[in-house]
Order: C-alpha cells, then sequence, then structure tokens
C-alpha cells in the first residue's frame, strides 16, 4: 500500500509540473498580448497589404491605437499603467528620431509614412511600449513581489543615465558595461516572487530580465524580418540582429521597469517567506 502511495506521488509530481509549466506559457502569452499582436500585424501586412490609399506604418498605428484602447476598456491595462506606458513611448520615440538622424543612422525605416516626427513613423512608440505592456501585465498576471527591491531614487537616476547614454555613446565613451555593473550592484540581491496558481515561485530578478530581453531580441529579428526597420548590414538582405544587441535590449528593459515600478512602487514592502510556500523555478519537489 505505501509503495502504491509513493510511486502515485512519484507520478503526480511530473504531471503537477506539466499543468503548471503549461499554465506559466499560457499567463505569459496573455502578457504578451500587445507585443504578439503587433508582430503578427507586421508580418500578415509584409505578405498581404490590400489598403492602397493607407500607408502601412499608419495602418500599423491605427491598429496599434485600437488594441490599446481595448485593453483599457476591457480593463486590461489600468490608466497608471497605460500611462507609465505612454511615458515609455515618448522616449522611444525621441530616442528613434536622434537614432535614425542623418548624422547618426542607427537603422532606418524604409517605407514612406503620413503620420510621424521626421524620419520615424509614430508607430515605432508602440513597438517600445509592448515591452512596457508586458511588464505591466505580467506584474499583475504573477503578483510580483520582491525582497531587498532597492530604492527608488537609485533606480530612477540609473535608468535615466542608461537613457541619456543611448544618446551620448555616439559622441564620447559608451558607459553600457559601466551602467550594466552598477544595475547588478543595485538589483543583485533583489528576489523577485511569482505565483502561477497557488504557490509562489522565485528567481533572481535579474535573470528574469535576462529571459526576456532574449525574447525581444528574437521579436526585434521578427521585426526587422518583416522589413519594419532595416539596419545598415541588413539594406542588402535580411540578416539576422547579432547577439551583443541582447545588452542594449536588457538595459532598455530596465528603463521599463523602472518606470513601470513607480505604478506598483515594490519598495514600500519586502516579501515575507516564511509567510509563503516557495518552490525554486522550475523543480517538482522544491
Amino acid at each position: 500500500m505505501i509503495r502504491a502511495l509513493q510511486s502515485s506521488a512519484i507520478l503526480r509530481a511530473p504531471i503537477a509540473l506539466f499543468r503548471e509549466f503549461c499554465l506559466f506559457g499560457l499567463k505569459q502569452a496573455f502578457c504578451c498580448t500587445f507585443g504578439g499582436l503587433l508582430l503578427l500585424g507586421m508580418l500578415v501586412s509584409k505578405l498581404w497589404y490590400p489598403f492602397q490609399s493607407v500607408q502601412r506604418y499608419d495602418f500599423l498605428l491605427m491598429f496599434a491605437i485600437a488594441v490599446q484602447s481595448a485593453f483599457l476598456l476591457l480593463g486590461i491595462e489600468s490608466v497608471k499603467e497605460l500611462l507609465a506606458i505612454g511615458v515609455f513611448v515618448i522616449l522611444a520615440v525621441s530616442m528613434e528620431v536622434f537614432k535614425t538622424s542623418a548624422h547618426v543612422y542607427s537603422w532606418h525605416y524604409p517605407e514612406s509614412f503620413a503620420l510621424g516626427i521626421g524620419t520615424v513613423p509614430l508607430f515605432v512608440g508602440f513597438m517600445y511600449g509592448a515591452v512596457g505592456s508586458y511588464v505591466a501585465r505580467a506584474w499583475r498576471s504573477f503578483d510580483f513581489q520582491f525582497s531587498t527591491y532597492p530604492s527608488p531614487w537609485p533606480t530612477i537616476i540609473l535608468a535615466g543615465l542608461i537613457y541619456v547614454n543611448f544618446f551620448t555613446h555616439h559622441f564620447i565613451y559608451d558607459f553600457r558595461w559601466v551602467l550594466l555593473i552598477v544595475g547588478v550592484l543595485l538589483f543583485s540581491r533583489c528576489i523577485m516572487y511569482f505565483k502561477v496558481e497557488q504557490e509562489y515561485r522565485r528567481m533572481p530578478l535579474m535573470i528574469g530580465w535576462l529571459l526576456v530581453a532574449t525574447f525581444i531580441w528574437i521579436a526585434e529579428n521578427v521585426g526587422t524580418y518583416a522589413g519594419i526597420w532595416l539596419y545598415p548590414f541588413q539594406v542588402d538582405g535580411w540578416r539576422p540582429v547579432p547577439i551583443a544587441k541582447l545588452t542594449s535590449w536588457y538595459l532598455l528593459l530596465m528603463v521599463s521597469f523602472v518606470l513601470v515600478s513607480l505604478v506598483w512602487r515594490p519598495w514600500r514592502s519586502t516579501f515575507d517567506e516564511s509567510q509563503h510556500t516557495i518552490r525554486e523555478p522550475y523543480s517538482a519537489n522544491a
């Protein structure tokens, strides 16, 4: 009888783990809805675009606004979260205008548009906004909690310096590695707790950022393949974006996370492990 119970427990553990893993994937897919819809719109409009009277970038802008409006009306995003995302969109468009200018030319947008600023279609801001949208929804969907989250002002100053460095590195020394080291010093002790079902699991916050930044890099390859924007080395034919670009996305994700943290204020409370059942991701018996 004891052996039968033990065998049953052994079988239940991987089944429960698989079930939780599937639910984790579904939740992640929900959190990525806005970004996923934008990527889908990019790919479909590359293969088939029937609206001759509306340029593709302008159509994608209207599509993005419609999706964000629906999210707000359905309660998928709150007004505060949308404001944080909006700040990120404004910062992103400002950076894009600089990055695509003639004297910098980090990348360019090959198609024409009516709704834009300088060399940048307004739709671009929503591509960055998708990152903020993901962070905001993941925060709620997984009930993010933190231990040893740093005080707000150092994180805000770091985010500001990261943003400034995206401009200044074209003229002076690129401080991205210095900023990454400062980020490690600030956040290395911070543990993120997330809940898929009833129990929390934990992960170092910086590892979570690395995983998300990797998926953003993959999405960037999809975007360039769809011809939304092109780097100079892709003008004569599409090639994958170098993995080195991951550092830029990691830093940009850090900026987005800090902006969303101003809504949730994680520094105001510390997660108490003694009052919860904690599992290490991702093991069935931890």
